[in-house]
């Protein structure tokens, strides 16, 4: 037996990512006692600056974008209770095929190797039972995602450690209520080109693919506020339009794929710490 407390890592790529994705879970794993660890691998320089201006456009600072940023990463860990707060800091890379993609210092070229061994040593100082990050297309093909896919996978094998390991998705079905939502808040919204429609197509598994389905429901509210923490970037996050009723909603369930586990626990499960506790 060990005093050492359960614990999550969840690894990021950006500020802000932490809530859309995993907001529920932390919350509710730190209300349980769980020590919850954030990861956030960039310094979201690429993000919006004061008043929504765009990288690349007159008035965007990348570093006091990141600054910003970085208080406002603060903000949400507070809301989410989130125990230790670690970051990478290297810088945000953009969208893919932006010109920052090939920017020295950035994420995306920054060699997997170095990477891993920068959050081997975070794995090894905090041993956590759960480990979860984004699938190999970083969900929806952005590089700082795909990055912190490989740099997760590559620390695991260096440390040899084994915890449980997820990663973040979305049903299709919840992907066509979200569309269906998003029409109803934007009316005025273009049909997708066919190509971008079967890129979305894609995005998510199979109801039945998905291997472990947490009820987040008692704790939308506070995922709700830690989105609203990155006020800076309100305008690029839809969830925050619909208000806190509708987002409990659409946003009460965090579905994962299990990747890596040593307890046999069978699936589909309800709990990342099935079989832990």
């Amino acid at each position: 037996m060990t005093d050492r407390p359960l614990t999550l890592m969840a690894v990021h790529a950006h500020p802000d990512d932490e809530a859309t994705g995993t907001g529920g879970v932390l919350a509710r794993y730190a209300a349980e006692g769980i020590r919850t660890v954030l990861v956030t691998c960039t310094d979201g320089r690429c993000g919006d600056g004061p008043g929504g201006v765009k990288p690349g456009d007159p008035g965007h600072d990348p570093a006091a974008v990141a600054l910003m940023r970085r208080r406002e990463l603060e903000a949400s860990c507070d809301v989410l209770k989130v125990s230790d707060l670690e970051m990478l800091d290297y810088a945000d890379s953009g969208m893919m095929g932006w010109p920052s993609n090939d920017a020295p210092g950035s994420f995306w070229q920054t060699p997997v190797e170095e990477g891993a061994a920068r959050l081997a040593e975070l794995m090894r100082y905090y041993r956590p039972d759960v480990v979860v990050t984004y699938d190999a297309n970083g969900f929806y093909g952005h590089p700082d995602h795909i990055q912190a896919h490989r740099i997760t996978m590559a620390a695991l094998e260096m440390t040899g450690l084994t915890p449980k390991v997820y990663w973040t998705t979305m049903p299709r079905s919840g992907m066509q209520r979200f569309g269906e939502i998003m029409r109803e808040f934007h009316e005025d919204m273009p049909e997708p080109d066919p190509a971008e429609a079967a890129a979305m197509a894609e995005i998510g598994l199979p109801d039945d693919e998905i291997t472990t389905w947490v009820d987040t429901t008692a704790f939308s509210g506070q995922k709700f506020d830690a989105l609203a923490a990155h006020a800076s970037q309100g305008e690029n996050i839809f969830f925050l339009k619909m208000g806190k009723e509708r987002f409990g909603e659409l946003m009460g369930m965090e579905t994962f794929v299990r990747v890596k586990d040593s307890t046999g626990t069978a699936v589909p499960e309800s709990d990342l710490f099935a079989g832990l506790r």
